[in-house]
């Protein structure tokens, strides 16, 4: 239930519904806005108990959610934008993500980093310390020490980094380290993670199941909202068809859908869904062109060298093009500065 508050309400007010939902045995979160104030109230049938407040002058509307993602619906809050650092995901400038799929010690990862720090644009590093693998058999990353260098490439280049939990335990690792905890693709429905990840006091990026629903997509999401973090950036990056030209299809219309039903921010992964990195541009510019608040971009100085994904993986030299265009294309739908 969302009680949509009077323009000049007072915290005492404020504090008066707090308390009655309390005592009714719900649980209410006040969100202040620009212009508004709204308080959800929590709980099973809550809905039932609106005579209670009714009554209170503060409350100008009451009202339902009808959809089960209820802290991640567009009803609760109109728009979420992510802050890492100086950088907002989720505000009018498109958010470039950029790195190799894994981190490697050989000197690569830290000189993809440089590479991508000169040609400028890039906020966000991304590369995997822990890698989910559909053989026991391939690279499975370079767990802490991986990390180690992620974060030194951080210290030495200002960017913010990206990287994966697969487990519970690996979280606060994680949170030690980078600036974003990734949920992959395959870990979309680990709940014990979910919840893990809603603990954290850093942001978290969730990419979508290759066989999961927009539903259980936003309710992946809603098991992170309901432990307390609501920094989640929401990433569409291809689900398993019938087609076999392509890795995965990339489902560009969940874009502009999870626009209209969340308020979280919405990137895309194009590398993963292309399976073949002359693909990727097309993709990228086709997800800005769709309403993508940003881009996560598998780039390595030497794709056919990588440890891992090198077929979908760009040369820096072809991302540096990339972005200028995805840039053009920002501008000409009113995005960018």
């Amino acid at each position: 239930m969302i009680l949509t508050l009077i323009n000049d309400v007072t915290d005492k007010q404020i504090e008066k519904i707090e308390e009655i939902a309390r005592d009714s045995g719900f649980i209410p979160e006040v969100s202040r806005g620009e212009s508004r104030t709204i308080v959800l109230i929590k709980g099973e049938n809550a809905i039932l108990s609106r005579g209670k407040f009714d009554p209170l002058k503060a409350v100008e509307r009451i009202s339902s959610i009808s959809v089960p993602f209820k802290l991640v619906s567009k009803n609760w809050i109109e728009k979420t934008i992510v802050k890492v650092g100086d950088i907002e995901v989720g505000g009018k400038e498109i958010v470039y993500m950029a790195g190799p799929c894994s981190v490697e010690n050989n000197g690569s990862t830290e000189e993809t980093a440089s590479l991508i720090k000169s040609i400028g644009g890039t906020g966000i590093f991304r590369g995997g310390a822990f890698k989910p693998r559909t053989s026991p058999y391939s690279f499975q990353g370079m767990g802490e020490e991986g990390l180690k260098i992620l974060k030194d490439i951080s210290v030495k280049t200002g960017m913010k980094i990206v990287t994966e939990a697969m487990d519970p335990r690996q979280v606060e690792l994680v949170e030690k380290y980078a600036d974003i905890i990734q949920i992959g693709a395959r870990s979309m429905q680990n709940f014990e993670l979910l919840k893990e990840c809603g603990k954290a006091k850093i942001p978290v990026l969730l990419k979508r199941g290759f066989t999961n629903t927009i539903k259980e997509f936003l309710m992946s999401a809603e098991y992170i909202a309901s432990e307390g973090n609501k920094n989640i950036i929401l990433c569409e990056r291809g689900i398993r068809t019938f087609s076999d030209y392509v890795r995965f299809t990339l489902d560009i219309s969940a874009v502009p859908v999870l626009k209209t039903l969340t308020h979280l921010p919405v990137i895309v992964d194009p590398s993963h869904p292309a399976g073949r990195r002359d693909y990727v541009e097309s993709l990228s510019l086709a997800a800005i062109a769709a309403g993508a608040d940003g881009l996560i971009v598998e780039v390595h100085v030497d794709p056919e060298k990588a440890s891992s994904d090198g077929a979908e993986t760009i040369t820096t030299e072809a991302y540096a093009k990339l972005i200028k265009k995805a840039d053009a294309v920002a501008l000409a739908i009113g995005r960018g500065a």
